[in-house]
């Protein structure tokens, strides 16, 4: 699968509230926002971390009860990062594209057992409170891209189908 590609349904997956899901609620309602309609802390925040980097998006991401994050979409020397801000402009989640020989060994090692003979073609870091929490990879197999996410310390934290593709 073409990085473009990749780029595509990245792009189409933040847009469904996919790549980044806080331990806010479930259900939620996104919606692009331009910087200066960002509260001010939020617009701050957006713009340390947008240094040296072309910004792809803003988002506002409403949870059911009513509080907002903002989410930033990002370009980084031709890599995907997404950053997630809370309403005081505290980064509360990041999300990195990284290379695969980046990953701990375990990591890697609980990500190949899952992968099956599927292609690993993306895999990201996610960052809360200024550590890694997770690593997630995306796995093309056939007409199917899959997302096994582990912990830094390789244990399985999730698995699942993300899209089959549909001869015609």
């Amino acid at each position: 699968m073409k990085k473009s590609t990749i780029r595509s349904l990245a792009a189409l997956f933040l847009a469904a509230g996919v790549l980044i899901s806080p331990d806010v609620s479930a259900q939620t309602i996104e919606r692009p926002v331009k910087l200066k309609d960002l509260p001010k802390a939020v617009q701050s925040t957006a713009k340390e971390q947008s240094k040296g980097a072309s910004v792809r998006m803003y988002l506002s991401k409403e949870t059911a009860d009513g509080t907002t994050f903002y989410q930033i979409a990002l370009r980084v020397s031709g890599r995907d990062k997404y950053v997630l801000i809370d309403p005081t402009g505290v980064v509360v989640e990041v999300v990195e594209e990284i290379d695969v020989a980046s990953l701990p060994p375990a990591a890697m090692a609980e990500i190949e057992k899952h992968k099956g003979g599927g292609k690993i073609v993306l895999v990201e870091s996610i960052t809360k409170n200024g550590g890694i929490v997770a690593y997630q990879a995306r796995v093309k197999s056939g007409k199917k891209l899959s997302e096994v996410k582990v912990s830094p310390a390789g244990q399985l934290m999730h698995l699942r189908t993300l899209v089959v593709t549909v001869a015609r």
